[in-house]
């Protein structure tokens, strides 16, 4: 099994930034599709961001877009998810996960990733 692990989550001002990472153990991430989802409290988890195993092709929730950039560093088995100008409403566990699937992965949906991060919490608030 795949181990992915989160980190950078925290508590921020709103119109602040944070970059999340998610990284790789015992595994070439290089080889995987990587999509970044969260789950606020009270509600279904949400795909937020994915980027291809090259790294070439990327694909952003309506509700991040012009905000988050994801990218990936496959020499360091790592991906990045750097979010700017956040929002209270971006509040919420973080989750990375790995999608060996040559294009359903750009979809963001669940079905589609097959190993997960245990997640990191975002905060939002003044």
């Amino acid at each position: 099994q795949l181990q992915l692990v989160e980190s950078g989550g925290g508590l921020v001002q709103p119109g602040g930034s944070l970059r999340l990472t998610c990284t790789a153990s015992g595994f070439i991430l290089g080889n995987y599709a990587i999509g970044w989802f969260r789950q606020a409290p009270g509600k279904e988890r949400e795909g937020v961001s994915c980027i291809s195993s090259a790294g070439g092709r990327t694909n952003y929730a309506d509700s991040v877009k012009g905000r988050f950039t994801i990218s990936r560093d496959n020499a360091k088995n790592t991906v990045y998810l750097q979010m700017n100008s956040l929002k209270p409403e971006d509040t919420a566990v973080y989750y990375c996960a790995a999608s060996s699937g040559r294009s359903t992965y750009y979809y963001l949906r669940e079905i589609s990733y097959t190993d997960w991060g245990q997640g990191t919490q975002v905060t939002v608030s003044s």
